[in-house]
C-alpha cells in the first residue's frame, strides 16, 4: 500500500475515532453527571416509583429525566441504547493501531536506543499488554471484587503500574504511552460488551416478563460503568501524550505516565463527589498544581544533559556541515517528498529542503534530536551521538547560515 493511501486511511480512522470517542465520553460524562444530580422521587400516580428525577435546560427548552427501574409497568418503545459509540470508538482504535504501529510503520514502535527487539518482538509486547490488562482487570472484578474490592483494586493498580513500567523499558516512548492508553481504551469497551450492555438485556427481560428490573444487576452494570468515567481523563491525557515528546523521551517515562494516569483520575473523582464534599475547589487546584509540576519536573529529572562528542568544541560548526547531517538522518521524513514511502507526508508539516526551513526549526531540532533524542523515531537512520552532539553545537553557536 502506497504511503498516500496508508495516511489517508489513517486520516478516516483518527477522524472516526475521535467522534465516535467524543460521543461515548460525552454520554459517560453526562450520565455520571445526572446520576449524582438526581432529586429522589417517592412514589406518585404512575404505576412506577422513580429512583430519582431532574429538571434539564437546554437549546431553548426544558428537559425532565426520570430514572426508574419500571417496577410494575411496560417496556416502553423506543427504548434508546448507548453502546454503537464505545463499539467504534474501539474498532477504529484498533484499526489506528494497525495502521500506524503494527502495519503502516508510520510511527515506531521498537526502538532500538530502549530494547534490542524486532518490530515484530515489539508488535507481540504491545499487544500481549493490552489483552494481559483487560484479562487482569475482568479476573479481578468477577472473580476477587465481590468478596475483597479492595484487594482486587489494590492487584489491578499493581498491574496497571508493572505493565506501564515494562512497556516504557521496551517499547519506544511514545508506543509505550500508547498502548498503555489503549490497554485501558479495550478494558472500557469490554465493559461496554460484556458486562454493561448484557445488564441492560437482562433488565430489558425482566420489565418484558412483568417483574420489573432488578437491581442487582441494575448496580452491576453501574459499577463498571463508574470506572470507565474514572478511566477516561487518563486515557485521554495518555491518547494526546504523543504530541509531547519531553513526556516520553526521557528515562523516568514510566513516572510521567504514572503521575498522568494517577491526576486524571484523581481530578475525575473530584468532579465526582464535588456535590457533596465542600473543599473541592481546593483541592482541585491542589490535585491540578500538583500535576503541573510533576510533568515538568519528572522529564527534567530523567533527562541528562547532552553530552557534546565533538572532536574540537571551540571551532564552529558550518551551515553545510549541519545540513550533511540532517540530509543523511533527517529528510527521509521530513520533505516535501519523502524518501520513506510508508511516511506520505513530512511528518507534522517539518521540511528540511530548504536552508530557510533548517534554521527555522533549529530549536525544534536540538530538543527532539539533540536533548530527548526521540527523533529520528527510533533512531530509523541510525543519527550517531557525535552528529547529535555537532547539530546542537551548531544550535548553540547561533544556527547560522
Amino acid at each position: 500500500m502506497s504511503g498516500g493511501a496508508v495516511e489517508l486511511l489513517d486520516l478516516v480512522a483518527r477522524w472516526v475515532h475521535l467522534i465516535a470517542g467524543i460521543m461515548w465520553i460525552g454520554n459517560s460524562l453526562l450520565f455520571n453527571w445526572l446520576d449524582r444530580r438526581l432529586e429522589p422521587a417517592g412514589s406518585g400516580a404512575r404505576t412506577r416509583e422513580p429512583i430519582g428525577t431532574i429538571w434539564l435546560l437546554h437549546s431553548g427548552g426544558f428537559y425532565y429525566v426520570e430514572k426508574t427501574l419500571l417496577a410494575g409497568s411496560p417496556l416502553p418503545a423506543p427504548v434508546h441504547w448507548f453502546k454503537w459509540q464505545a463499539y467504534t470508538t474501539w474498532w477504529s482504535g484498533v484499526v489506528l493501531l494497525f495502521v500506524v504501529y503494527y502495519a503502516g510503520g508510520r510511527a515506531v514502535i521498537a526502538d532500538p536506543g530502549v530494547a534490542a527487539l524486532s518490530h515484530a518482538q515489539a508488535v507481540a509486547v504491545g499487544a500481549a499488554a493490552i489483552v494481559g490488562g483487560w484479562l487482569l482487570y475482568e479476573a479481578m472484578q468477577r472473580l476477587v471484587a465481590p468478596r475483597a474490592p479492595g484487594v482486587a483494586a489494590a492487584v489491578w493498580v499493581s498491574g496497571l503500574t508493572g505493565i506501564a513500567v515494562a512497556l516504557t523499558q521496551l517499547l519506544s516512548g511514545r508506543a509505550a504511552f500508547l498502548h498503555v492508553g489503549a490497554m485501558l481504551g479495550t478494558i472500557m469497551a469490554a465493559n461496554v460488551v460484556f458486562t454493561i450492555v448484557p445488564s441492560q438485556r437482562a433488565l430489558v427481560a425482566s420489565v418484558s416478563g412483568g417483574r420489573g428490573g432488578d437491581p442487582a444487576v441494575s448496580a452491576r452494570a453501574k459499577r463498571v460503568s463508574i470506572h470507565n468515567n474514572y478511566f477516561t481523563f487518563p486515557l485521554l491525557a495518555l491518547m494526546l501524550s504523543g504530541h509531547f515528546p519531553s513526556l516520553y523521551g526521557q528515562r523516568l517515562s514510566w513516572l510521567t505516565l504514572l503521575a498522568l494516569i494517577a491526576a486524571g483520575a484523581l481530578v475525575r473523582h473530584l468532579l465526582n463527589i464535588r456535590f457533596v464534599y465542600r473543599s473541592w475547589r481546593p483541592a482541585l487546584a491542589a490535585t491540578l498544581g500538583a500535576t503541573v509540576l510533576a510533568l515538568y519536573g519528572i522529564p527534567r529529572l530523567g533527562r541528562p544533559a547532552p553530552t557534546l562528542v565533538v572532536a574540537d568544541p571551540s571551532q564552529p560548526v558550518t551551515f553545510a556541515e549541519a545540513r550533511h547531517v540532517i540530509d543523511r538522518r533527517c529528510a527521509a521524513c521530513h520533505s516535501a517528498q519523502p524518501a520513506d514511502a510508508a511516511i506520505g507526508a513530512a511528518p507534522g508539516g517539518v521540511m528540511f529542503d530548504t536552508p530557510e526551513q533548517i534554521i527555522a526549526y533549529a530549536a525544534r531540532i536540538r530538543e527532539r534530536a539533540v536533548v530527548t533524542r526521540t527523533m529520528p523515531a527510533g533512531n530509523k537512520t541510525r543519527m550517531t551521538d557525535q552528529e547529535r552532539s555537532l547539530l546542537g553545537q551548531w544550535i548553540e553557536q547561533g544556527a547560522k547560515r
